[in-house]
């Protein structure tokens, strides 16, 4: 069982913390997840559940539903002035709580999230939206956020290339997220999670789906659950009061750049499951990285991370493939190449990875790709990037030389302002539309 990452030091909560405890649950198998959440609800008879029902949500209407084990409180139809899931969150889901906590001081909350949305829009609208004024950390302590996996589809949702929009159950209109990149997303913010039942394949896919979720989140708490043997008074002990929220951990820890843990380099197959980091110091020649984009992630179910281009040596450029699609876009500058001025904006766990990490030549450009896949080869795939990377004679022509490449990349990744971490387009860009 792999544990969260450590506490900052800071990090006042304590079992004498008399606020609200808040379980947020998420997944996008409503059944698997529905069912954790019954467990809860059983064995704690003041336990809170809301729900939101996003059926008529570009109608701008939602449906709320509160219960607890003795049957449902509330059940009500919300008009919001947009349908999208951030104004469900702001105009109804935090006020909701915030409420429930004042007239029910003492019943801790179980929030249960529509299979649409990600955790980290969640934790972003704790983090910064007020209600009447005051965030509502005040009165609530987020307590965990657990990620809800079922053993039969997982495999299915995390190779599947299917969009929300074909699927017709998008968040918004503008949503063109994929269903696999929405399910990692679940899996990377969750600190923990629950795989649900057995692999319609048998014992041996049961486990290979647990070595799976190990590679694709190290730092979270992992459980299996038999969803025919449920011990409900276990399962809680297991998912509720756990403390294992960090508000302070970054909400990118798994998909580049800041304090770059990116995933653990397992290059012998568990279970047919490999985790291979591939790190260098040296730039990727653009058009010989773009030859290969298709083959490096053939046999792979997630790839994800940050690199740089020769020809765009200021530019740090992400890298994440769910689904069958790879994205690549701008994740700023490197330290590098930004006025010094401009480094006290910037994320201290990234200024302290790049001051650890820090080249004389290179500064804190690098590659940091991950690979998780089944029966892959880590050889050939560190074979066949280390062939992307500048020569000896092409490192040797220098910068100047290297931004004449010809760059299948030109015009991808603008640059975007760096800007300070509680800055409100920070903010808004953590959130799906």
């Amino acid at each position: 069982m792999s544990s969260s990452p450590q506490a900052p030091p800071h990090v006042t909560t304590t079992d004498a913390d008399t606020r609200p405890s808040l379980t947020v649950l998420s997944g996008f198998w409503p059944t698997a997840t529905f069912a954790i959440a019954r467990a809860l609800l059983a064995v704690d008879e003041s336990l809170l559940l809301v729900r939101h029902d996003l059926t008529g949500i570009a109608d701008g209407a939602v449906r709320r539903m509160v219960r607890s084990s003795s049957g449902v409180v509330e059940d009500e139809q919300v008009k919001l002035r947009h349908g999208c899931v951030s104004c469900t969150l702001r105009e109804d889901v935090l006020p909701t709580l915030v409420r429930l906590a004042r007239n029910h001081p003492g019943r801790d909350l179980v929030l249960m999230l529509p299979e649409v949305v990600e955790p980290e829009a969640v934790a972003a609208a704790c983090a910064h939206c007020l209600v009447d004024g005051a965030p509502i950390t005040d009165l609530i302590r987020v307590d965990s956020y657990v990620t809800v996996l079922d053993a039969e589809h997982l495999l299915d949702g995390l190779a599947s290339t299917d969009d929300l929009a074909a699927l017709g159950i998008r968040a918004a209109a503008d949503d063109d997220r994929a269903l696999a990149d929405v399910v990692v997303r679940q899996i990377e913010y969750a600190d923990t999670l629950v795989l649900w039942g057995q692999s319609r394949e048998g014992a041996y896919d049961t486990s290979r789906l647990s070595v799976l979720l190990q590679r694709m989140a190290p730092w979270a708490t992992h459980l299996h659950v038999d969803g025919d043997l449920v011990d409900a008074s276990t399962l809680t002990r297991q998912l509720r009061h756990t403390h294992r929220h960090r508000p302070d951990t970054p909400g990118v820890l798994a998909r580049g750049l800041q304090g770059y843990t990116l995933g653990t380099h397992e290059p012998e197959p568990d279970c047919g499951v490999v985790s291979a980091v591939f790190r260098a110091r040296r730039p990727f020649h653009p058009q010989r990285l773009h030859d290969v984009l298709e083959d490096v992630n053939a046999e792979m179910i997630r790839s994800r991370g940050h690199l740089w281009l020769a020809s765009q040596p200021d530019t740090v450029v992400a890298w994440e493939f769910a689904g069958g699609g790879l994205a690549m876009g701008s994740l700023g500058l490197w330290l590098v190449s930004l006025p010094e001025d401009r480094w006290e904006h910037v994320d201290d766990q990234r200024r302290l990875a790049a001051a650890l990490d820090w080249d004389p030549y290179y500064g804190d450009r690098h590659q940091h790709l991950v690979f998780i896949g089944l029966d892959t080869d880590p050889v050939e795939l560190h074979r066949t990037l280390a062939a992307c990377l500048l020569t000896d004679a092409e490192l040797a022509d220098g910068d100047e030389t290297w931004r004449t490449y010809p760059d299948p990349f030109a015009g991808c990744f603008p640059l975007v302002v760096e800007e300070p971490a509680d800055s409100p387009t920070a903010i808004e860009g953590a959130q799906p539309a």
